[in-house]
């Protein structure tokens, strides 16, 4: 069983900002596989199956900051090794669109990835990062609490789809080769 996290930030203030995209292509994934989200106290939940493979698909509902603590109590509720999770989440350093997968590293400055390395004491579990872009005139924290602009709105559907067939092969074909086929541009 794996376990997919889209980071967000929950209410409607936050529908479909930059820093939302997790949330985003976890909701694409549950419509495509018909996964059914149930609101809990503290995310959104849904088990099914995607080509065969069974799945959870999580969003935290704590805010961006303190995703951890809903991660950390997912992984103990369902016993789930860290190699077997996928957090989905933005990437202000990489073009809008463009996707990334990782098996470890530092949280980058991302508040949501460092809320998940606190609270389970790793930075060893799987990532895929999707770009939006960066304004140099805009501080970060504003910028991300975004919507995309009107001509980015095709490059984000059609990221969010890439990263449905990301997640498809990484059950599928395994990580290294997801890596190989959508870390290329």
């Amino acid at each position: 069983m794996w376990v997919v996290f889209g980071l967000g930030n929950p209410g409607k203030k936050y529908l479909r900002t930059r820093h939302n995209i997790g949330f985003m292509v976890v909701e694409e994934v549950a419509k495509k596989y018909h996964v059914d989200l149930k609101k809990k106290e503290k995310y959104r939940i849904g088990k099914g199956f995607i080509d065969g493979h069974e799945v959870i698909l999580i969003e935290p509902l704590l805010y961006m900051n303190r995703s951890g603590s809903v991660v950390k109590e997912i992984l103990d509720k369902f016993n789930i090794p860290l190699e077997r999770i996928l957090v989905i989440y933005d990437d202000l350093d990489m073009d809008t669109g463009r996707l990334r997968i990782r098996n470890k590293g530092s949280s980058g400055g991302h508040k949501g990835i460092e809320s998940i390395i606190d609270s389970i004491s790793s930075k060893d579990f799987l990532r895929l990062k999707i770009g939006i872009g960066r304004d140099r005139d805009i501080k970060p924290e504003d910028y991300v609490l975004r919507k995309f602009k009107r001509d980015e709105v095709s490059v984000i559907k059609r990221a969010m789809e890439k990263a449905s067939e990301a997640l498809v092969s990484i059950l599928t074909e395994g990580v290294e080769r997801a890596m190989n086929r959508f870390n290329t541009n």
